[in-house]
């Protein structure tokens, strides 16, 4: 006889997402592409459940290491025998499905539940978490008073070394997880039924990246037609998304098979055209009039940051964004260029030191961007934690001029297939993009890259190879804008 497989908080979760992706973690978990950055999100989220825990005082951690059967009879045991303090996740059962609870803690009459996220506000999902506990919880015969999801609080500022106390807030969600519960019984049984049966016939759409990017993507695409080489799911922006939408419940999946004027917008239309005719739109004397302005030295410049949810410097929020590097390509009016950079991987704060660096860079000419709007905020939060250097540095940002609207609004071409991020953009006006790098290839990437390089247990020589992949790409960066703008300024032959 086949063994029934049990249900947990996650599993149902995956079930609400898709019955389809329940079944095959359960049958089939070997086929699962699991991505680096979906395991180091799971790493932080324990290491902030974690610290929850350290901040709530006198609580008892039911371990999980003689079995969830144990772990169920040691919850059991301490609310026998009138425990009133915190525990930390007590684990319950009921009707097959097993859940353990972050954080209980003792309040009148009973207990308050709460579920710690690593996030700073609730989202959808968690009340469906939630609602899951506190039905097994409740049908088990526990006296919960009140529920809450325990996140990051966005204002919280770490101002004592190690002290983070001020770093969670519980929002209340009692009556909407009161809604959801009325129908657990019905979603449990619905899950335990699709795993008793054979894998679920469900086609992909947008549930396979929302809430979370399915890890089985690869297999249930495995038997669809090939797509069209030009899809119409390239349409960029709500817009777009919107017109492929409706083209692909008409049945077209083919962008060069759509008559042009299904494009509602003149930006669509460009993308259409451009996709159709493999011309490409390109108004290099527009962009030459709005840059004839852009003053000499031009100061390339491109940031690499990390935000973590748990703040590891003084004076830094959750999730912050701080530069630990930067690069910037200088080209003089007569042609000449140098190159500046900075990277710390000390694992210190890097915030003075970068600022130091920064402040060394030319102090006229325009400073150019993609996307400005971040290197400003990396600019004026150095400025603000730096005040000595403020003068200069805002200087750095009121300089501050963007590249990416005006690629926008003056060229595209069909290789970039939708998209001007820089790495789309590059390859369509210069032999070189970011393939041939190494290791780092974009901005998770130099992320992962700074969490690994400062982590103590990595060896000399694996954080030197790391040094050397984010160099190298952050340099990438700045030399794209320096070939982009020459590039888009230049007629096409």
């Amino acid at each position: 006889m086949t063994r029934q497989a049990g249900l947990s908080k996650s599993r149902i979760t995956l079930f609400e997402q898709c019955p389809k992706r329940l079944w095959l973690s359960v049958h089939r978990p070997e086929l699962a592409d699991e991505q680096p950055d979906m395991q180091r999100g799971f790493a932080e989220g324990h290491r902030v459940g974690e610290l929850a825990c350290s901040l709530v005082p006198g609580g008892v951690m039911v371990s999980a290491e003689g079995g969830m059967g144990r772990a169920v009879e040691q919850t059991s045991s301490l609310l026998a025998q009138g425990h009133d303090r915190p525990i930390f996740e007590a684990t319950f059962a009921h009707d097959g499905v097993l859940v353990r609870v972050d954080i209980l803690e003792p309040v009148e009459g009973g207990w308050h539940m709460a579920e710690v996220k690593n996030t700073t506000g609730v989202k959808d999902y968690h009340i469906g978490d939630l609602a899951t506990q506190l039905w097994v919880m409740r049908n088990a015969g526990v006296e919960v008073r009140s529920s809450a999801i325990r996140h990051v609080d966005r204002d919280f500022t770490l101002e004592r070394e190690g002290d983070y106390a001020g770093l969670f807030t519980d929002t209340r969600v009692d009556e909407r997880v009161a809604t959801i519960m009325e129908t657990r019984a019905e979603v449990v049984a619905e899950a335990r039924a699709v795993l008793a049966s054979d894998e679920p016939p469900i086609e992909r759409g947008d549930h396979c990246i929302s809430p979370f990017t399915c890890s089985f993507i690869g297999w249930c695409s495995r038997n669809e037609p090939e797509a069209p080489e030009w899809p119409v799911d390239i349409l960029p922006d709500a817009a777009g998304k919107k017109v492929a939408a409706k083209l692909k419940t008409g049945g077209i999946a083919d962008l060069t098979q759509v008559p042009a004027d299904e494009m509602p917008s003149p930006k669509l239309s460009r993308i259409h055209h451009a996709t159709v005719t493999g011309e490409v739109w390109h108004e290099a004397e527009a962009i030459r009039a709005a840059t004839a302005g852009w003053a000499w030295p031009r100061t390339y410049l491109d940031f690499e940051t990390i935000a973590p949810s748990i703040p590891r410097w003084l004076g830094t929020r959750p999730f912050q964004q701080v530069p630990f590097q930067f690069s910037a390509h200088i080209e003089n009016a007569d042609g000449t260029m140098t190159h500046s950079e900075f990277l710390s991987l000390d694992g210190g704060d890097p915030r003075r030191a970068c600022a130091e660096a920064l402040a060394r860079l030319p102090q006229e000419g325009a400073v150019i961007a993609w996307n400005m709007a971040f290197e400003r905020s990396c600019i004026l939060g150095l400025a603000r934690h730096c005040p000595d250097l403020a003068r200069v540095l805002e200087s750095l940002a009121d300089r501050l001029v963007d590249l990416l609207p005006l690629a926008r609004r003056h060229y595209y071409h069909r290789d970039m297939r939708g998209s001007w991020s820089i790495k789309a953009v590059l390859p369509t006006l210069a032999d070189i993009g970011y393939a041939d790098l190494v290791e780092v290839k974009s901005g998770t990437d130099a992320q992962a890259g700074y969490l690994e390089a400062t982590d103590p247990a990595t060896s000399r020589e694996r954080r030197g190879a790391i040094r050397d992949a984010l160099l190298d790409y952050c340099r990438r960066d700045t030399e794209a804008m320096v070939l982009v703008l020459t590039a888009l300024t230049r007629e096409r032959g």
